[in-house]
């Protein structure tokens, strides 16, 4: 399919407008950090977040791919280090009128932000001189850990996998906090205060959703904690989770898969799942690609998608309207929400246009 072919992230298009903030709590390596999108209100300001906020992630993305850091990550940096995600920066909480559903989102490995991604930080307090009372925070960076000679990598990634499930696991637990009224310090703070979401959160509609390496922790997240109800898995790569552990998932997953990505025996080990639970269902979005479901899809020319197989034959825009669509009919169902997204439950089922149920392996002529 041809289609629009605009390099930007694709505007929200539901029925709020959106804002985000960044979230850092605690010191080192056990502190918890990612990024709040909530509901806002209509404002002046028009700021939008930093796709790529520093210069240290263009050069963990090279190393991700395997690229010479040095020419690469200036190149990543000349590209799109203006590139702003279309949501306001900071902007003033909306209430609803009713509490919010809660949706913890676990990116795959070539992404930010965590001890498994690309690159990320933490901040450590230096002390000043022989004033232990007085410290400065300073940053530290990790780059992306790469398996090493003579290494195992399923060891390397299961081990991230369980590091990555127990952070969102620390989120919930925080989120828990702020809504609970208890006082939180966000090291990041740049203008939004967490005490605002004070009961604006229904803990009894909580689930977690990733991308591949995200959506094996998706999976494993559901083990960790009772109060996630269902999960997400885009495209999940199965690889890091232990065998012996499927069988401790009973919650409802939805596993959104693109048409060249996943083998026979990834697959199988999803359908393990289906055959315990009727109410986890396993979809294929036919044209697709790995990277169909991330941002990179829409950021990358045509040339380059060949390089790096950012884009399918599907036209971006009607993938991401598809794995949206069924996405929302899912959390409907089994968070209890009160929205018409029943609409598109057929979805569910692999019926559709550009949907086939289960089973990757036909080659569709899209």
């Amino acid at each position: 399919m041809g289609g629009r072919q605009s390099l930007g992230l694709p505007p929200g298009t539901g029925p709020h407008q959106v804002a985000c903030t960044d979230v850092m709590v605690g010191l080192k390596q056990k502190s918890c950090f990612f990024r709040l999108y909530y509901p806002c209100l209509p404002h002046e300001s028009t700021e939008q977040p930093l796709w790529i906020p520093e210069y240290q992630y263009c050069c963990g993305l090279a190393d991700f791919l395997n690229l010479n850091s040095r020419w690469w990550a200036a190149l990543f940096n000349m590209t799109y280090g203006s590139c702003t995600v279309p949501v306001s920066w900071n902007g003033p909480f909306q209430t609803t009128g009713s509490k919010l559903p809660l949706i913890i989102f676990s990116h795959g490995l070539g992404a930010f932000r965590d001890r498994s991604a690309s690159a990320t930080y933490f901040y450590k307090a230096e002390s000043l001189g022989n004033d232990s009372s007085k410290a400065v925070l300073e940053k530290e960076w990790i780059a992306f850990q790469k398996v090493q000679e003579g290494q195992k990598e399923f060891h390397l990634r299961n081990s991230q996998v369980h590091q990555r499930a127990n952070e969102c696991v620390r989120v919930l637990n925080l989120m828990r906090d702020i809504n609970s009224g208890k006082t939180v310090t966000n090291i990041l703070y740049s203008g939004f205060e967490l005490s605002v979401l004070k009961d604006s959160v229904d803990l009894d509609k909580v689930a977690v959703m990733g991308h591949s390496f995200g959506g094996a922790t998706a999976l494993l997240t559901l083990i960790k904690d009772d109060l996630f109800k269902c999960a997400v898995a885009l495209d999940a790569w199965m690889f890091p989770v232990r065998n012996d552990l499927y069988c401790k998932i009973r919650k409802p997953v939805l596993f959104i898969n693109t048409e060249k990505f996943q083998t026979l025996a990834t697959v199988t080990k999803m359908k393990q799942l289906s055959s315990r639970n009727s109410q986890t269902k396993i979809i294929t979005i036919l044209g697709s690609v790995h990277q169909s479901q991330t941002d990179f899809t829409f950021l990358v020319g045509a040339l380059l998608s060949k390089v790096f197989e950012t884009r399918g034959t599907i036209d971006p825009y009607v993938g991401l309207e598809v794995t949206s669509q069924a996405s929302l009919a899912f959390l409907q169902k089994h968070l209890d929400l009160k929205e018409e997204f029943h609409q598109w439950n057929d979805l569910l089922e692999g019926i559709g246009n550009y949907v086939i149920p289960e089973t990757p392996f036909l080659q569709s002529s899209l």
